[in-house]
């Protein structure tokens, strides 16, 4: 009897060493390509600004068009952190979008609006917590796939808000939540929603790169059974992170708020895909056990960047979305070649 035990010991420091080897062989090379990657996005996002610079110079390096870029990154930005997260684990959260819609509409009711700044905030950041833990509790406890339990969520979130609304606009009166969104609000020529954007990549990077929470992320993400072995909650570590992912999509929902000024069940459209698409062009492997918060920024300033200059210059947004596609296909690509080079 004790024999099948005996040969899960053995086995777990094997299987953990697969997903994680003691050598510093593998982590000097996997450090050195990251600051490759981001050093290429670094440099895709130059040549954008200089694209931007040469077709509308006037409009696009002034400093209300940089800011306002910045402000819209924001938003989905601090959806594509919690989505990293999620997405380091092996896992997959399709209904962001939706999640991002419902909170911002239950928080912009009138009965929630009746308690003013610290109402909405708390409205907006709850709902988007207890819809990560319906996900989480779905699929770390209720054995659904990822894919199958977010479509659901993305589908129910986004019934509700229409219910919610009735398909109207909620505008927001709370004149404290419409201040932060005016230019007197500024802190030294910077929005309060992109010092919220920085706060929310800071923190994520830390947890990521200088924590056990991180550590067990990304080792659920390599081998789950192996991190398991290890000692490693994994049910409980999955629901956290779509907790976590919750958490996020309720912030990105109050930061909405404040951009637009009022509710709707429109808010957050294919922000699942946007988050997605930024996460995997940063270089988090869409099989998971590898994630970096610095790419997933990177990331969303490139596509916020294209989605501006194609606003510019009053391009088909067709162009734009074809232009999109095009670049995730090339960084899937590119992952699948440095797979099989053994960067992973």
């Amino acid at each position: 009897m004790t024999q099948p035990a005996s040969a899960a010991q053995k086995d777990a420091p094997a299987a953990t060493a697969t997903s994680a080897p003691a050598g510093g062989g593998w982590r000097r090379p996997l450090g050195l390509r990251a600051d490759v990657r981001n050093l290429s996005l670094l440099g895709v996002l130059a040549v954008l600004i200089a694209v931007g610079g040469i077709t509308k110079p006037d409009e696009f390096l002034a400093s209300s068009n940089l800011q306002l870029v910045l402000t819209q990154a924001s938003v989905i930005g601090v959806v594509t952190v919690g989505m990293t997260f999620v997405i380091t684990s092996g896992g997959i959260d399709l209904s962001v979008g939706a999640i991002v819609a419902l909170a911002s509409v239950w928080a912009t009711t009138v009965a929630t609006q009746e308690y003013g700044f610290a109402g909405i905030l708390f409205t907006a950041v709850i709902v988007g917590v207890g819809c990560g833990l319906v996900n989480g509790v779905l699929i770390a406890y209720g054995g659904m796939v990822p894919f199958i339990a977010t479509l659901a969520m993305l589908a129910s979130a986004r019934g509700l808000a229409l219910q919610i609304t009735d398909g109207k606009t909620q505008i927001v009166t709370v004149n404290s939540v419409l201040d932060l969104g005016v230019r007197d609000a500024y802190i030294l020529g910077v929005p309060p929603l992109v010092l919220v954007f920085a706060a929310v990549t800071v923190i994520g990077w830390l947890l990521l790169n200088r924590t056990t929470f991180g550590r067990r992320t990304v080792a659920v993400g390599g081998n789950a059974e192996a991190a398991r072995l290890a000692g490693i909650d994994v049910r409980r570590q999955r629901l956290y992170l779509y907790l976590l992912s919750g958490l996020c999509c309720g912030i990105a929902a109050f930061m909405l708020i404040v951009l637009a000024g009022s509710g709707q069940n429109t808010n957050g459209n294919l922000y699942e895909l946007d988050a997605i698409a930024a996460a995997i062009i940063g270089g988090t492997l869409l099989s998971g056990g590898r994630g970096t918060i610095v790419g997933s920024v990177l990331g969303v300033l490139v596509f916020t960047t294209i989605t501006n200059i194609f606003a510019l210059n009053n391009l088909e947004t067709a162009v734009q979305q074809i232009a999109k596609g095009a670049i995730i296909v090339a960084a899937v690509l590119v992952q699948r070649r440095t797979l099989r080079g053994g960067d992973a």
